[in-house]
């Protein structure tokens, strides 16, 4: 799909996008700095984050780069705090951050468990604790997490990441009815297979079962993805909270 036709305005609105340097937070964050937001990018990798501020800005939008570990109290702490003093507000807070350690789990280590749940799970947590005080302060905000149906259905050999994003989808579901009082949405986005060159390395014979398995016959593309971002985080979704809106072409339907 293409972004072009849908129309979202979040002009003088600012964002912040968790795992933006590649993949399906580089194109959200375009996303978002394409309707209007300004965007603070945050990864681990600075360089790559450079490169997706700088597509942002040769579009005409605003973003920055702020390197940071999403399992970092601290980290995550000053970068809402920066945000809010330096741009004044928070709107939008998209937790998206995530790593796949994947393995059997009789053989699957400590570090593998732990390292999935603090960036995927824990990330997730921080920011939103940091960011739901700035915006109930505002009485205005949009926290957007990024599950996966992996988190609905499972997946052998991913008990670690099936069980970050299940855990996403709970705490969305639990945030969500402390914050709807101060007008702040919280809300899940749960993708499919998608689009991507973790998904080419697959390989052909393998991406032809999975296409088979997934009623539209193909693959999400990360367009797919922030299209549902950005309706969740504009004016239309007010009334959307605690929901989980699974882009999957039909897979778990």
């Amino acid at each position: 799909m293409s972004l072009d036709s849908l129309k979202v305005d979040l002009t003088d609105q600012t964002a912040i996008v968790t795992g933006a340097s590649q993949g399906l937070g580089r194109a959200m964050a375009i996303g978002l700095a394409g309707a209007g937001a300004r965007v603070a990018c945050v990864a681990r990798n600075a360089e790559k984050l450079a490169d997706t501020v700088e597509v942002i800005k040769q579009a005409g939008g605003d973003a920055e780069v702020m390197a940071a570990n999403v399992s970092d109290s601290e980290s995550v702490d000053n970068i809402v705090s920066t945000v809010a003093e330096n741009w004044g507000r928070l709107d939008i807070m998209v937790n998206n951050a995530g790593i796949t350690r994947d393995n059997l789990l009789p053989a699957m280590s400590d570090e593998q468990w732990d390292d999935v749940i603090n960036i995927n799970l824990r990330g997730a947590f921080l920011f939103s604790r940091a960011a739901s005080k700035v915006m109930m302060r505002a009485r205005s905000g949009r926290i957007i997490n990024i599950s996966s149906v992996s988190g609905l259905i499972g997946n052998a050999g991913q008990t670690n990441y099936s069980a970050s994003k299940a855990g996403m989808i709970g705490m969305t579901r639990s945030l969500s009815k402390e914050l709807a009082k101060r007008k702040v949405t919280v809300n899940a986005v749960a993708p499919g297979f998608i689009a991507s060159e973790m998904t080419e390395a697959l390989g052909d014979a393998i991406l032809s079962e999975v296409k088979k398995a997934i009623p539209a016959r193909r693959l999400g593309t990360p367009d797919d993805v922030t299209a549902c971002v950005l309706f969740l985080a504009s004016p239309a979704a007010a009334y959307v909270t605690g929901q989980v809106l699974t882009v999957d072409g039909g897979m778990t339907g």
